[in-house]
């Protein structure tokens, strides 16, 4: 089944949300001006980008500590493709922030050249998958298909926004000699939150003491995410998410895939995925235990 093109289109090989992002935006991306001072949340959907989004606001942001400043994810670390809250990017003060699920390809030139920081943060495709799965409940600019199935065959097809999520992980992981870049996993995330902080700190050149360290690990924990406005996407316009359907930030667990995909849709996706998958130039803590 075809993804419904009520809900996406395709751009240069890529499918993108409608009536969020349109062509002619997109084109224009490929000469927006990169300042070496930037940094880029780059990710496939689904894989942990509002914690890390969060994670770096708390690094970049006493104020975010220390709840004195009310400024929430979407302004903090905004995102490159939806420019959601029409923010003038071109004018905004350095060192700036974005998010963005482009895959390397679509980037802007000066991001490819070499300027600005990246981290990029990838997660267990198959818990991305179930991920997306329940998202679609809650967006309203996904289809929101009950079948698990009909999702699956999407995403080995490559036919979900982000695309084939190898695809968008190897393009961006044949960069990391020739880019500023920082790779992460969230599986790594979960099992040492804290090291990943100092990772994140030290890649921005960015120097905090222990006890901010300690806060920041403490206000990045999922439960203080979900009740913290600034940061569980609450704030976001009723016209994108629909949070009487469920949560934006649902489980953040891992190996929540195994309670929703079969062993016969499991070991399709790992013939998919499999032989790709031992090629990238970094190992998956496939089966790390949650300990968080």
């Amino acid at each position: 089944m075809e993804p419904s093109s009520k809900f996406i289109f395709k751009y240069k090989q890529s499918y993108f949300p409608q009536n969020l992002i349109t062509p002619e935006y997109l084109d224009s991306l490929e000469d927006f001006e990169i300042r070496d001072s930037d940094v880029f949340l780059i990710t496939f959907p689904k894989s942990g980008t509002i914690w890390t989004q969060n994670i770096l606001s708390l690094i970049l942001h006493e104020g975010h500590r220390n709840g004195t400043e009310h400024v929430d994810l979407l302004d903090r670390v905004p995102w490159l493709e939806y420019n959601i809250r029409k923010m003038d990017y071109v004018n905004r003060p350095s060192p700036r922030y974005f998010s963005s699920h482009l895959p390397y390809y679509l980037v802007p030139k000066g991001l490819k050249n070499g300027k600005g920081k990246i981290i990029y943060v990838a997660r267990n495709p198959k818990d991305v998958l179930v991920s997306y799965f329940h998202f679609s409940k809650v967006s309203l600019h996904t289809e929101d298909v009950e079948d698990f199935e009909i999702i699956l065959n999407n995403f080995l097809a490559g036919k979900v926004v982000g695309d084939f999520w190898l695809d968008h992980v190897e393009g961006w992981s044949a960069q990391r000699d020739h880019l500023n870049i920082l790779f992460l996993m969230y599986e790594e995330m979960k099992k040492d939150l804290r090291g990943c902080v100092i990772k994140i700190c030290n890649f921005l050149g960015k120097r905090l003491t222990e006890e901010e360290i300690d806060d920041v690990v403490d206000k990045a924990s999922f439960s203080k995410m979900s009740e913290d406005r600034r940061a569980n996407y609450t704030t976001a316009p009723s016209d994108i998410l629909d949070f009487s359907k469920g949560r934006f930030l649902r489980k953040g667990t891992i190996g929540d895939w195994k309670n929703t995909m079969t062993v016969a849709q499991s070991e399709r996706f790992d013939s998919v995925f499999k032989e790709r998958m031992e090629k990238l130039p970094f190992k998956f803590c496939w089966d790390i235990k949650d300990e968080l």
